[in-house]
């Protein structure tokens, strides 16, 4: 195990300290935030962030902060290189801590304001309206991002974007474009975007002074030193994660911790493991994990072994505390030396540069309460309690009434660390003060002897895991979806008895004709995708209402709050059974688990999806139930746990996604049994309409079709054929007619008799033809065939692929590396033997994609070997004979153009037909046309033409 004061000592030597400026050499107060970077690498060189990106709580990598500060001025000089100068506004779309705050860091000392962004890669159509608000509203902000992520942005007139490796590329070492600017205590340093929907977000500004006063307030409140060892999990566009949990302790020169959120979300226990690891003494986290943490050591392990006794403290804000989960996280950990005091509840907003007022005296001063108070304010802060309807009778700019010690009232603040307002949104600024200077939070409170308690929102908000969503601007968006009547949604939050975070409820009243259940399922799951697209979780209830069940105000308004009491009066119960019998009968009917293991399944699907225990059919399907990517993470920590299976792929879980093909998966495993292998995978298994069957492209995996087939629901089943050879025991394809004959042989097993709907991608494309032909020569009618982006004639292409080029390839496809890098790979690898080709590509891949994908080298290895040996069956393959018409799709393909693509090699389809064939444009690349960004044109173009084709039009 190795600690960061041992990495310290035992870290390879890097570049010498920075030799600091005489004009920069920090003064005893900053001056600006620069400052505190200049002062940490002078005087504590040997302390900085420690990066663990990796499943092992003890493996990290060590950045002292005179590092830190080399990287951001390299950056820095980058910027300047592309004119970017003081005050320019710079937008950070970077997901890993390693990319973000050296980036954040070249901003502050350039004098320029950062802006952190996140990306919205499921639902590009709002990820184009972000970036684009974004860049009216910041006035035409310099964007840098990744290379991957470049890659995939949507096209925004007029953004301009860097990558950032190109910034450090580019940079003129030792010029003048390095030099610290000298930023005013005035100017503005951060803006933070508010959460809400992609077009109205406001950017909240903070200013060097507003920051430097957070920051001393924050460290005289929590007593931190340079002695310290922080630990941040939250994501930067969190401002937590960015004030409270990096800021702080590098004010004070402390050591930091950094990690990302997938790697605690999907094991919550391992953030007690790196707190025991690395000697953590402070950190932060919303009161949802310790939720989390709770029920994942519910019991507690009997070989769990942790020394917590290090941790002073856990900043808890975000989100109201419950006082039982608090006292059960405290009462199941004390056994391994976590202090009874160590819970510290806390309040902050964005506009008040995070935390702000922390609660020290939990548990013992709250409890008996539901909630924990959030306490005290930091020095410099002043609370007041306001009327809620403002000044009484008075004029408009009379100061709004204040309250007696008791009293609940708005909780007003004031000091130096609350924001000025919002950049480009003059009345967005003066709504959010009162008419004598102090912020109006929206929250309702109490003040008994200077402790703050929470007691309400008055602005319609929910607060989900930490995060702030305001309910008009989903209604706003389930509005349009078809089936939905006007004006009768209702987005609100409800806590059932027991959850740790509050939940969503979504009600709507239906244009549906009643009859038409069918229906109302479709509306349901589209309501329930819409959410996770929007907001990143699922709703934890729908609830369709009759219009007169909406009750509203004169003004037309909907009284959410009356719902949710109602809600949890039981006024709504014979509603939700219903739903629950559409859902239950739409997904198949209950069909009851069988054995240990399906049990074992069905319990972790319960808890997983907050069903009741024995609700949960074998065969209902992990996505239909709206499991996202953060449910497979927890899925795959539960399993490990509860059934052993602890190096279970992600790709299990995608290819068998319900009880009973889980638990198949599992047994076949434990009994490495080779004939178990069946190339159909059923990505989606809902509905009447005659079934497609995709083939896989070049590197045998289906991951390709998984957001396509999600378009299918409730309309025709989407199955996918993948290549034998990835589990053990099975031997890969000898030839490309044994591959065509097992698929063929496969299709008719899941579905006996035409007509029949195939399709391939890329190299699958000829796989499924020669399927066609097979099916056709048994007298079976294949109505549709499709062909995604590659012509007959393969083997020139796969003459082209060496070993190399195709294990980047794989690489791309699977986004361990970016499209600019698989260009440029194979040539700067090929002088290298096969073992450190492999190697590099798994050592340049991102940590935490490769932990996603549970991928190794070995396992990367052996999918690499798996890819070479599809093209050199590629490379045997001569088209021949025919099949009776094609459906051919078009992208722009690896080299050339669409035109020539089209008119000189697909068109060649045009020989193996008996029927005039169609050719499709798609938008996108070939390799990109499936993916986040084009997916939900491509998939419309293709249902169009499936409904066409099979209808005989």
């Amino acid at each position: 195990m190795t600690t960061i004061q041992e990495s310290v000592q035992e870290s390879a030597p890097g570049p010498a300290p920075t030799a600091l400026p005489t004009a920069s050499r920090p003064q005893p107060e900053p001056a600006h935030l620069a400052d505190l970077l200049l002062r940490a690498a002078e005087q504590y060189p040997g302390h900085g962030l420690q990066y663990c990106l990796t499943d092992d709580p003890a493996e990290s990598r060590l950045q002292p902060y005179p590092e830190l500060l080399d990287e951001a001025r390299l950056i820095l000089a980058g910027l300047r290189a592309r004119g970017a100068e003081a005050g320019r506004k710079v937008a950070l779309l970077l997901e890993r801590p390693d990319d973000f705050l050296p980036a954040f860091w070249a901003c502050l000392l350039g004098g320029m304001t950062a802006c952190p962004l996140v990306p919205l890669r499921n639902d590009q159509e709002r990820w184009s309206a972000q970036l684009a608000h974004v860049n009216a509203l910041l006035d035409g902000p310099l964007l840098v991002t990744t290379a991957r992520l470049c890659d995939e942005l949507p096209e925004i007139p007029d953004l301009e974007v860097a990558v950032l490796t190109d910034l450090t590329a580019d940079a003129p070492l030792g010029s003048d474009l390095m030099e610290i600017s000298e930023a005013k205590p005035t100017d503005v340093a951060l803006m933070v975007l508010t959460s809400g929907s992609t077009g109205n977000s406001k950017a909240v500004m903070l200013t060097h002074a507003n920051l430097l006063a957070s920051m001393a307030a924050k460290a005289g409140t929590q007593g931190l030193t340079s002695a310290d060892i922080t630990l941040n999990w939250i994501s930067y566009d969190h401002v937590a994660a960015l004030l409270e949990a990096h800021l702080l302790p590098l004010s004070v020169g402390a050591n930091q911790l950094q990690t990302t959120p997938d790697t605690i979300l999907g094991d919550p226990v391992r953030f007690l493991r790196l707190i025991d690891a690395h000697r953590v003494t402070m950190t932060f986290t919303p009161n949802f994990l310790l939720g989390l943490i709770n029920q994942a050591l519910e019991p507690l392990p009997d070989d769990l072994s942790l020394d917590l006794s290090s941790l002073r403290h856990i900043v808890s804000g975000g989100e109201a505390n419950l006082v039982t989960t608090g006292v059960a996280f405290l009462d199941r950990l004390a056994e391994y030396g976590l202090a009874r005091d160590v819970l510290w509840p806390a309040f902050g907003m964005t506009e008040t540069c995070a935390g702000s007022i922390y609660n020290r005296e939990f548990p013992e001063g709250d409890l008996g309460a539901e909630f924990a108070a959030v306490g005290r304010p930091v020095t410099g802060l002043t609370i007041r309690i306001a009327a809620e309807d403002g000044a009484e009778g008075g004029a408009a700019d009379a100061p709004d009434r204040v309250l007696d010690e008791g009293e609940i009232g708005e909780v007003q603040l004031n000091g130096p660390m609350i924001t000025g307002g919002y950049f480009n949104n003059a009345q967005a600024t003066k709504d959010a003060f009162t008419a004598d200077g102090w912020f109006r939070t929206g929250d309702l409170g109490r003040l008994v002897d200077g402790r703050l308690t929470l007691v309400g929102r008055s602005k319609d908000s929910i607060i989900v895991n930490g995060v702030n969503y305001f309910s008009h601007e989903l209604e706003a968006l389930l509005e349009d979806l078809d089936g939905i009547r006007k004006s009768y949604v209702a987005a609100f939050p409800t806590r059932p008895e027991g959850s740790d975070t509050e939940q969503l409820v979504v009600a709507f009243a239906t244009t549906l004709d009643p009859a038409d259940e069918a229906g109302l399922h479709r509306l349901l799951i589209a309501v329930r995708n819409s959410v996770v697209m929007a907001w990143g979780f699922r709703p934890a209830l729908l609830l369709p209402l009759p219009a007169d069940a909406f009750p509203k105000t004169s003004l037309g308004k909907i009284q959410r709050s009356l719902m949710r009491k109602r809600l949890e009066a039981g006024d709504y119960a014979a509603q939700r059974s219903t739903v629950d019998d559409v859902v239950t009968r739409h997904l198949g009917g209950y069909t009851a688990p069988e054995g240990e293991t399906e049990q074992a399944l069905a319990e972790i699907y319960a808890e997983l999806f907050d069903m009741a225990p024995g609700t949960v059919s074998a065969t209902a399907s992990f996505f239909d139930l709206g499991g996202t990517s953060l449910d497979i993470l927890r899925m795959k920590r539960l399993v490990g746990s509860r059934l052993g299976a602890v190096d279970l792929p992600v790709l299990a879980i995608l290819t068998a996604p319900s009880v009973r093909e889980l638990a198949k998966r599992l047994t076949v495993r434990e009994k490495a049994d080779p004939a178990a292998y069946d190339p159909i995978v059923p990505l989606q298994t809902s509905g009447e309409k005659t079934p497609l069957f995709c083939v896989h492209p070049g590197v045998g995996e289906v991951l390709v079709f998984v957001n396509l087939a999600k378009y299918f629901v409730q309309e025709r089943p989407f199955y996918a054929l993948r290549a034998r050879g990835f589990n053990p025991g099975e031997k890969p394809f000898e030839s490309f007619d044994e591959m065509a004959r097992t698929y063929a042989a496969a299709i008719r097993e899941k579905q006996p008799h035409g007509p029949y709907a195939l399709a391939g991608y890329s190299f699958g494309s000829a796989v499924a033809f020669e399927i066609a032909k097979i099916l056709e020569a048994e007298g079976e009618r294949v109505d549709f065939l499709g062909s995604f982006n590659l012509p007959p004639h393969i083997k020139y292409r796969m003459d082209e692929l060496d070993y190399i080029e195709t294990a980047v390839n794989l690489a791309m496809f699977l986004e361990l590396v970016s499209k600019q890098q698989a260009a440029e790979l194979p040539a700067q690898l090929r002088p290298l033997g096969k073992d450190e080709q492999l190697k590099h590509l798994i050592d340049i891949a991102p940590p935490e994609r490769l932990a996603e994908l549970d991928l190794d080298l070995a396992r990367f290895t052996a999918w690499a070997d798996l890819a070479d040996g599809l093209t050199g069956l590629g490379r045997t393959y001569q088209p021949s004979g025919n099949v009776r018409r094609m459906s051919v799709f078009y992208a722009i393909p690896l080299r050339g153009t669409k035109e020539d693509w089209l008119n000189n090699e697909l068109r060649r389809w045009d020989e193996h037909t008996r029927e005039e064939n169609r050719y499709l444009d798609v938008p996108g690349e070939h390799y990109t046309l499936m993916g986040p960004k084009h997916v939900a044109a491509f998939q419309t173009i293709l249902r169009s033409e499936l409904d066409r084709s099979l209808d005989g039009k």
